[in-house]
């Protein structure tokens, strides 16, 4: 095992504290959307696995560097908070210092630097992948707050799916906003499964 000082280690503390932040700090485009919440670290963890699946589909990249990008795209908020396109208009963010001022503590602060590096750059098919992805879990969002009832999230679906850049991640935009939500568990709503659940009384 490689040795690690004291100080690396008390950095990689910190630093697993500043993840569990992700948890408790919210996605502020429901606010604006007026139904759902999200935190950044639910974000984080679906679009990873939108990530996988798009690597998948794609067949010739590295899937590992996708994933991480996907994991830490949006680490820096634990430090900013989220700024939604509203916000945007008149707020800047600096993420970028929030970043630095991590990966100068962290003795594999490199590594993250450069999935961050690349995923901003959006030059290789790793990082249009894993931006795709970021795209499709909002996406998904807006079809699952839609499909209770919120004819707002509907409106916002087009200019989401128009972000899309990949040929698979346009795939699966075009095939999450015409799938019910709820198919993959209440698909045959005519089944008796669901009045007996196969009881016989």
């Amino acid at each position: 095992m490689k040795k690690i000082k004291t100080s690396e280690t008390d950095a990689i503390v910190d630093f697993l504290f500043e993840a569990g932040m992700l948890a408790r700090t919210p996605r502020s485009g429901f606010f604006f959307l007026g139904s759902g919440n999200q935190s950044i670290a639910e974000h984080l963890n679906r679009a990873t696995y939108i990530g996988f699946a798009l690597a998948q589909m794609a067949g010739d990249v590295d899937t590992a560097k996708v994933l991480q990008m996907c994991m830490f795209h949006d680490f820096a908020e634990a430090r900013t908070s989220d700024l939604n396109y509203v916000h945007q208009k008149y707020v800047k963010s600096d993420e970028h210092k929030a970043f630095m001022d991590l990966f100068s503590t962290l003795p594999f602060g490199d590594k993250i630097a450069a999935f961050i590096e690349e995923y901003e750059i959006r030059e290789t098919k790793e990082s249009l992948l894993a931006k795709d992805a970021d795209n499709l879990e909002f996406i998904l969002s807006l079809k699952e707050q839609y499909d209770i009832g919120n004819e707002k999230a509907e409106t916002w679906i087009p200019s989401a799916v128009k972000r899309l850049k990949t040929k698979e991640g346009k795939i699966l935009g075009e095939k999450i906003v015409k799938t019910d939500s709820d198919r993959w568990w209440f698909n045959d709503k005519k089944d008796e499964w669901w009045v007996t659940r196969n009881k016989n009384k």
